[in-house]
């Protein structure tokens, strides 16, 4: 059987300041980027088995618009540990200074938005699915 494994591409202004961003505020390395004329044009960045591309291409009038859920797979999956794995998260960030939003969509979700307003919708299962 084959494995299958997606990256949503983000589309992005500048992927250096893209890339400052996710690195030193997010918490995520980059494995690779692709240069031309000197500029960053396409990079991923990676956390903890969360990997999303960073382009800025001919796709001006999609910079901005990307929503990627970002699911946090707490280890033993039990709601007290998912409620912790999001609340420990919520901390990391805000202390260092990024907004985060409280949201719901059946289960609760912390949303942020990057450099360019792409929105990351940090979740984790419902306590039902965890039951």
């Amino acid at each position: 059987m084959t494995d299958w494994f997606a990256r949503p591409v983000l589309h992005v202004k500048d992927v250096d300041a893209s890339l400052r961003f996710y690195q030193s505020v997010l918490g995520f390395t980059s494995s690779w980027r692709y240069d031309e004329e000197g500029r960053a044009r396409v990079a991923q960045v990676d956390r903890q088995g969360c990997a999303l591309i960073l382009a800025n291409n001919l796709a001006q009038e999609k910079i901005g618009r990307a929503v990627t859920f970002i699911s946090l797979n707490a280890d033993p999956a039990t709601p007290e540990n998912a409620v912790a794995a999001l609340d420990a998260l919520r901390a990391e960030l805000e202390a260092k200074g990024v907004p985060v939003k409280e949201s719901s969509c059946g289960y609760r979700l912390l949303v942020v938005d990057d450099v360019d307003g792409n929105q990351l919708f940090f979740n984790y299962p419902s306590d039902a699915a965890l039951s």
